[in-house]
């Protein structure tokens, strides 16, 4: 069991009047109203430390705070890989199946919580982030300076993405496993991702007309029997890019529980508990494989590599 979070929310012009319980229900759709209200007549939401009824009305700028109990966290696995370390900066091998950042059932169970166990005098901080089911190297800032350098490096990549022939200073790149196919030996993805409307959550990221402009760049690595090994290098980074721009190309990663052909969420009927599947849900076959940058004291180039798993490698024979 963890000890708990306090979740807290400030209440907009848009949100003042609403009662306790439409708000609530409304922005966290996570939950079903009957649950949040269970959650409010226990005293689990509070404003001013002073418990709140389901049909308290809300007033600009209060701030409520949800007072999660303690929760048993799904079992994820913990350890990781340190790749490359120095004064700056950290790479290390994130394991799939641990989350980068708290979210939905997890809190502990996370790099950013394990990171601060084993660092508790300065934690590394990612500077980017992994899908929980992706593995594969992620770097992490250690000091101010690589904190700031490589956040910069990585807006300006996405800001110049559009010119394929622009400097691309940090370039990274991910091996993925899909069906059968005929892609081309080289091929450019450029579905524009936005948030698409989705049961429980409100919203997932997905191909979009009005989303923003993404970019990867992809080759065949092998042809199989019942799949294509392929790797792919992102010029943007936006939220489960490869995910979608492949299933929009109309080859969904194996195993991807939430995206389809088109690259929007499947269509799914909700369990009896109204659970839906998430991003982070598990079953697909993504790994970043190889992360290029310059270093961000010295600008000297770094090339981290994180060895894929045996289904990512190309079969021999």
């Amino acid at each position: 069991m963890n000890q708990g979070w306090v979740y807290t929310d400030r209440i907009t012009p848009a949100a003042a009047g609403l009662s306790v319980l439409d708000f609530y229900a409304a922005r966290y759709r996570h939950s079903s109203r009957a649950v949040w209200r269970d959650r409010i007549l226990s005293g689990q939401i509070r404003c001013d430390d002073v418990p709140l009824a389901p049909d308290d009305r809300l007033e600009q700028g209060q701030t409520l705070a949800y007072h999660r109990p303690p929760w048993q966290e799904p079992a994820v696995p913990l350890g990781f890989e340190v790749l490359y370390e120095d004064g700056d900066l950290m790479a290390i091998a994130k394991p799939s199946g641990l989350p980068v950042l708290p979210g939905g059932g997890f809190l502990t169970h996370t790099l950013l919580h394990q990171l601060r166990l084993r660092y508790p005098e300065n934690p590394p901080i990612p500077v980017h982030r992994l899908g929980r089911g992706t593995s594969g190297v992620m770097v992490l800032g250690k000091s101010p300076l690589a904190r700031s350098v490589l956040s910069r490096q990585l807006r300006d990549a996405t800001a110049t993405a559009r010119d394929p022939q622009a400097a691309h200073p940090i370039r990274k790149t991910y091996r993925a496993l899909v069906g059968v196919s005929d892609l081309p030996d080289e091929f450019t993805l450029t579905t524009p991702i936005g948030k698409v409307d989705y049961p429980a959550l409100g919203y997932v990221y997905a191909a979009s007309p009005t989303g923003l402009p993404s970019y990867s760049d992809g080759k065949v690595i092998q042809r199989r029997s019942d799949s294509t090994l392929v790797e792919v290098t992102i010029r943007t980074g936006r939220p489960h890019q490869i995910r979608i721009h492949l299933a929009a190309a109309g080859l969904p990663l194996l195993g991807d529980p939430l995206y389809g052909v088109g690259g929007l969420p499947l269509a799914v009927v909700p369990a009896a508990d109204g659970t839906v599947p998430v991003p982070g849900d598990m079953g697909y076959h993504l790994h970043a494989y190889r992360l290029v940058l310059p270093h961000p004291r010295t600008q000297e180039p770094l090339e981290m590599l994180c060895p894929a798993p045996a289904l990512l490698q190309p079969a021999s024979g």
